[in-house]
């Protein structure tokens, strides 16, 4: 049987208790049900079990993010007899630690995210491998206690730049909530005659390739890259593209296209060159499946950019 379990991340004061305390009190979410919390993280606020429509309740504290293993899961499995999963999920642990090995029976109906819209500036700037972390799978990003001078273009931008699919609303210090209204201009002109890609756009480019390859199909594109080949000899298969940072150093990756051209020949593995061409989806052994193919045009060797590494930001 499938146990639904709804998480609940953020850094400590980002409302989290507050938020799980709102949606027990409601007949409509609380509505009978044998609800496990997993509280990874106690803040201020304390659960009020007796201000709930309905008590049967099992909390259960997580002092230490080693102690989310297959064990402890058993363990609680075995003592609590529940129907679905509250999780207050600490924001300084790693999300895939409890992804990694929670039961295969527990589904995640909804992953929220809660930032301070005023300390947020703060943590994306020394914890930003933290931030992306749980900014990564979240299905809601909510930023609370906003005001009139908060930068909701920068707040967009931020969450934009590691999730494009998630929704985002705005908690007012009134409590007025807002949502979310911002478009998503591409940075380059997917009707132009050639696409022409900066290479400080590259990364987002390259996301938007991958999430909406039917939008490419056929059309021409510029961009200049890194050439990667096989290092064993054992392909003749190229590859165009650029090492791209989604938040730290650590995660750095080399997202690249699978290029034909007539004189790919002449060129070696980190040679830069600018390339223009036409995609065309196709399967390559490099993407194990269809996938991007640039049938080039031109490929001219080039000076290598100011900064080697894309970053969405």
């Amino acid at each position: 049987m499938q146990i639904p379990v709804y998480l609940f991340t953020g850094f400590l004061e980002a409302g989290k208790t507050r938020l799980i305390q709102e949606s027990m009190r409601d007949p409509k979410f609380n509505a009978g049900e044998n609800t496990l919390i997993l509280l990874c993280e106690e803040g201020v606020e304390e659960y009020d079990v007796d201000s709930y429509p309905c008590k049967n309740i099992f909390i259960q504290t997580v002092n230490d993010e080693s102690d989310l293993n297959p064990k402890f899961f058993e363990e609680i499995c075995d003592q609590y007899d529940f129907e679905r999963v509250i999780v207050e999920y600490n924001g300084m642990w790693s999300i895939d630690t409890l992804y990694r090995n929670m039961p295969e029976e527990w589904l995640v109906y909804q992953e929220v995210l809660l930032f301070d819209s005023t300390s947020f500036e703060i943590y994306n700037q020394n914890m930003r491998q933290l931030v992306v972390d749980k900014l990564t799978s979240a299905e809601l990003v909510v930023f609370n206690r906003v005001n009139e001078g908060t930068d909701k273009m920068k707040l967009h931008k931020t969450v934009r730049g590691t999730n494009t699919q998630s929704a985002i609303v705005y908690e007012y210090t009134d409590g007025s909530v807002e949502n979310d209204t911002i478009e998503d201009p591409l940075p380059f002109d997917i009707e132009a005659e050639i696409i022409d890609i900066a290479d400080k756009d590259y990364a987002i480019w390259y996301r938007d390739l991958c999430e909406h390859r039917e939008r490419y199909e056929g059309k021409t594109v510029r961009f200049k890259g890194i050439i990667a080949k096989d290092p064993q000899k054992k392909s003749k298969i190229s590859v165009i593209g650029r090492h791209v940072m989604t938040c730290c150093a650590d995660d750095i990756a080399y997202n690249g296209l699978v290029f034909k051209s007539d004189n790919e020949g002449d060129f070696s593995t980190r040679d830069w060159a600018i390339i223009e061409g036409r995609i065309k989806s196709e399967f390559s052994p490099v993407y194990g499946g269809d996938g991007p193919v640039i049938y080039a045009d031109s490929v001219e060797r080039a000076e290598k950019p100011l900064s080697e590494v894309a970053t969405f930001y």
